[in-house]
């Protein structure tokens, strides 16, 4: 009887205790130049309890310390030198915010550490430093997320059930991305931000890097990670008073075998937009931010569909980030390395043929 007692209390006293609990991711910081950091990042930390900032490096002690006080970090969190930084605070992840040129760097610190890193776009300056991010991926095995706010768009979910999962247009025949604002200054980011995206080292170009990498990583998504035979691009400087060293308008044409992509980048739009038209051989979809949708299937009549949510852990950087960094799923598709350095192929080619005039060729593999 005693023997019984015992055994059921083995068997039922296990269920009555609390559940274990992951503990908070810890995310190290690296880089606040960009000024996403907020939004994307520092934010909605604040409100998850399933994550926790443990460091911050930024070489810009006074930027360092503004942050800090906005959001309540003691002062030894602040570090100016990276190694000493992941060293010191043994992080779990790294979110990665900024110049684009120091991607790279953060990338080959932390991946010795065996740190999955995660950036905002574009994922580099350069197809040099692309492939230096992607071999130090590769030798340590850590993932790498590129951060697009575009990657979280109800409406870019809804485009690829039509086209890729439910077929209901046949192949893709045309694409177009409209992306921008009216410029960085003229809508009032922070001025390290402004410095570094007006500096074609730090920020690869103007508008083409910053506003052509969204339309580059959507298409090379759609086209299942296949590289354009050829690129052709124009870029201008309208505003060449604000914006002397770099372009503030770009036109990029993307050629596939039987598809073409146009890419509208610019720092001179009348208002802010991130849209995207998918036209196929059977139907169109046209989407107008995060969730307008409009289709138009066959012979039916054009309708307007409300986007269906993405997953939890597609909601927002952060979510995705987290199931990456717990190994709960795989960087893939818009946030994967190997799109994104394809979209930096895209990107060089571009401004090469603005350069010289030209068509750009592109090699099937690199």
């Amino acid at each position: 009887m005693h023997r019984s007692f015992c055994l059921l209390a083995v068997l039922v006293l296990p269920s009555l205790l609390p559940a274990q609990t992951e503990k908070p991711l810890r995310i190290a910081v690296a880089g606040l130049v960009h000024g996403h950091v907020e939004g994307f990042l520092l934010n909605p930390a604040q409100k998850r309890k399933d994550v926790e900032i443990v460091g911050i490096f930024e070489p810009n002690t006074a930027l360092a310390a503004t942050i800090a006080k906005k959001f309540g970090y003691p002062e030894s969190l602040l570090f100016t030198n990276l190694n000493t930084m992941l060293d010191s605070v043994k992080p779990d992840a790294v979110a990665t915010f900024t110049n684009t040129f120091d991607h790279a760097m953060v990338v080959e610190a932390a991946a010795p550490r065996h740190l999955p890193v995660m950036m905002e776009k574009p994922l580099a300056v350069s197809v040099a430093h692309a492939r230096r991010i992607q071999q130090a991926a590769e030798r340590y095995g850590i993932q790498v997320v590129v951060n697009y706010e575009t990657s979280w768009y109800a409406s870019h979910g809804a485009i690829w059930d039509l086209v890729k999962e439910r077929k209901s247009v046949g192949g893709i025949r045309r694409m177009v991305a409209m992306d921008g604002h009216q410029g960085p200054k003229e809508i009032g980011v922070g001025p390290e931000f402004l410095s570094f995206l007006k500096n074609p080292a730090l920020n690869g170009a103007g508008a083409l890097f910053d506003f052509g990498c969204y339309g580059a990583n959507l298409m090379t998504w759609l086209m299942d990670n296949q590289r354009p035979a050829a690129v052709m691009a124009m870029t201008r400087h309208i505003k060449p008073e604000i914006y002397p060293d770099v372009d503030d308008d770009a036109t990029v044409l993307l050629e596939y075998p039987k598809a073409q992509g146009v890419i509208e980048a610019s720092w001179n739009w009348p208002y802010g937009r991130k849209d995207f038209e998918v036209y196929a051989e059977r139907g169109y979809a046209i989407a107008t931010g995060g969730n307008s949708l409009r289709v138009r299937v066959a012979d039916a009549q054009e309708e307007t569909r409300t986007p269906a949510a993405l997953p939890a852990d597609e909601h927002d950087a952060l979510s995705y980030f987290y199931a990456v960094a717990r190994g709960k799923r795989k960087s893939t598709g818009l946030s994967s390395l190997e799109n994104n350095v394809i979209v930096t192929e895209i990107l060089e080619a571009a401004k090469d043929s603005a350069r010289t005039g030209s068509k750009v060729q592109l090699a099937r593999k690199p």
